[in-house]
């Protein structure tokens, strides 16, 4: 873990760099339990203890104490795991707070698929069973979707964000990099690597993996309509190879950040969260947008 945290993109506090939330109390809570802060397990073979939900409700007493519970406006957000943090411990956030503060949520990155892999299968579920399974996070899901479906379903977002009464707002790349690298063709599915170039460079590409990728991007904007029929809801899907931009200055509010009709992530958050407008932004599809700030 990383001893320092550079406050940059959204808890930036230049106003040249951040211009909605520079003046704003802007606290940086530690990833450390692997389960998006919903754990509450034990593992009796290896002695290791999984307490998320507990690390999580713990931070928010500390921090009601500082003076947070005095806030009138709030914004939960996070970055991939933290994404899904966000969005699974939305409502609860809200409900720390009085009616009259204005509390909404934020999820960059965090919109993580049940995609079909490469072969047909299901890799990422499997892989998030394990996580549900170990760290006994089904007790902490949100029960209007464990009521009606597995708990490993319901860790993705998905199938529950929908449902979630809290205003929140979905930040991701269409073509997100962790999810082609580890849901879409990890190296499980993969072992004689044929997606090996492609997965790491999308230049490598070849036209049967973009149309794969295309599909992926088809299958992400289908998953987020039961969302974005809610006009207190959110979304900018830009057409972009990365993982997060809410933290990194460039993509977040910059001269070159990546933008949809012509506006900047940080402008469209900013118009949502204030409600100076709706923010309903889909990309159109690979190549066509010239300032994505590509990782691969």
């Amino acid at each position: 873990m990383e001893k320092q945290v550079y406050f940059s993109g959204i808890l930036s506090d230049k106003p040249e760099q951040n211009p909605d939330f520079y003046n704003w109390n802007r606290v940086h809570v530690r990833y450390c339990d692997g389960a998006s802060f919903a754990g509450e397990g034990y593992d009796g073979e290896h002695n290791l203890y999984f307490r998320g939900q507990r690390i999580w409700s713990a931070v928010m007493e500390d921090l009601m104490s500082k003076g947070m519970r005095s806030a009138k406006q709030v914004l939960l957000s996070g970055c991939s795991a933290g994404g899904l943090a966000s969005i699974l411990h939305c409502d609860e956030f809200r409900a720390l707070f009085p009616q009259s503060t204005k509390v909404k949520c934020l999820s960059d990155a965090g919109f993580f698929l049940d995609v079909v892999d490469i072969t047909g299968g299901h890799a990422v579920r499997s892989f998030y069973d394990g996580v549900v399974t170990l760290q006994g996070v089904a007790q902490n899901l949100p029960k209007f979707c464990t009521s009606r479906m597995d708990a490993t379903l319901c860790f993705f977002p998905q199938y529950m964000v929908a449902n979630i009464t809290t205003p929140t707002f979905l930040l991701n790349a269409a073509y997100d990099t962790w999810q082609i690298q580890q849901a879409l063709a990890p190296i499980r599915v993969d072992p004689k690597e044929t997606w090996k170039a492609c997965k790491f460079n999308h230049s490598a590409c070849d036209s049967n993996q973009m149309q794969i990728l295309q599909g992926f991007r088809n299958t992400m904007l289908n998953a987020l309509q039961g969302f974005a029929a809610f006009d207190k809801n959110g979304h900018f899907i830009n057409s972009c190879f990365t993982h997060g931009q809410i933290y990194d200055p460039n993509k977040w509010y910059s001269d070159n950040s990546p933008t949809i009709g012509d506006k900047r992530i940080a402008t469209s958050v900013g118009d949502w969260y204030f409600d100076r407008s709706q923010v309903k932004a889909i990309d159109c599809a690979y190549p066509c947008d010239n300032t994505c700030h590509h990782d691969l």
